[in-house]
């Protein structure tokens, strides 16, 4: 059943965008990511421009966070106080990345550069997760259970608080600068930052995995809710058919990876992150390098 996405210009199988949907619904309630990070550059693969795909695709994050939320709230694996602070860097990132989104768009640079971030950010963080992954699963298995640094660093730091969910007593300058730097790849990338902020709140912040799914699914709905309406308003690239089918499959996908992903250990779940980032990673660089089958486009004179 093709549908016509007035935005975007094109059309797309309705059943394959709400699959979609699904799909990234199911990572989001499991890994405590919004899941676009994967959605995005599915979004250019089925071929909606880049612009429209991370406009829209920060609309469905909302969504399919928000389901997440509520299952780990009734759970109590949701640190408020974190996720507050988080927040508050978030939405100071997310109007910086606007900005600078906006700048590129003008200049005519912004597919380029939302595939280029996405290469290097996914190959980093998809690498480092890992060969970690690997590490804790071996020790795991060895007998010995994997020690989670107390201190470092960070506990030196000045205006501490204290985060009774998460058992910790740590400045709030590294929380907050997690959340700026994931509200400017929300706004630029169009993705949640999850596969940012979980990697830094386990290894950074020390916060115990089974709280930062929660607190991190929290933080994004926020973020995420305010660049969709810099974006509508700024940009005018928010396809509002593409964002309720995919937020329709968004919806029930989480709830069902909530579930999956309390059957799971922690390192398992962080190993089969790493590898989606991986695989995310791969394909977008081919698409890079490799030669397109067609070299020319015809489009509208301005375009989107």
């Amino acid at each position: 059943m093709q549908i016509y996405l007035p935005i975007a210009e094109v059309s797309v199988n309705a059943f394959l965008l709400l699959g979609l949907g699904g799909i990234v619904g199911i990572l989001s309630g499991m890994f405590g990511v919004g899941g676009g990070f994967l959605m995005t550059p599915l979004l250019f693969f089925i071929g909606i421009p880049p612009a429209v795909a991370v406009a829209t695709e920060a609309n469905q994050i909302v969504a399919s966070s928000f389901s997440g939320v509520l299952a780990h709230l009734k759970r109590k694996t949701v640190d408020l106080r974190m996720g507050t602070v988080l927040l508050i860097g978030g939405l100071i990132g997310a109007a910086v990345g606007v900005v600078i989104f906006n700048y590129l768009k003008a200049q005519g640079q912004v597919d380029l550069l939302v595939k280029l971030c996405y290469v290097v950010f996914l190959g980093v963080i998809g690498g480092l997760m890992f060969i970690e992954s690997l590490n804790a699963i071996r020790k795991t298995k060895s007998g010995k259970p994997p020690a989670r640094k107390k201190h470092n660093w960070i506990h030196g730091l000045p205006f501490k608080m204290r985060f009774r969910v998460s058992g910790l007593y740590i400045s709030v300058i590294p929380p907050l600068i997690v959340g700026v730097m994931v509200g400017i790849l929300a706004a630029i990338m169009g993705v949640g930052g999850g596969f940012i902020m979980v990697p830094a709140m386990i290894y950074l912040l020390g916060m115990p995995t089974k709280v930062v799914v929660g607190t991190s699914l929290f933080q994004i709905i926020f973020v995420t809710a305010f660049t969709t309406l810099l974006h509508a308003t700024t940009n005018f690239t928010v396809d509002i058919v593409l964002a309720v089918l995919l937020l329709v499959g968004g919806v029930i996908g989480a709830q069902i990876g909530t579930r999956i992903g309390v059957k799971l250990k922690a390192e398992q779940l962080r190993i089969l992150l790493a590898i989606m980032v991986l695989a995310v990673c791969g394909k977008l660089a081919l698409d890079l390098l490799l030669m397109p089958s067609e070299l020319y486009s015809i489009g509208a004179s301005g375009g989107h």
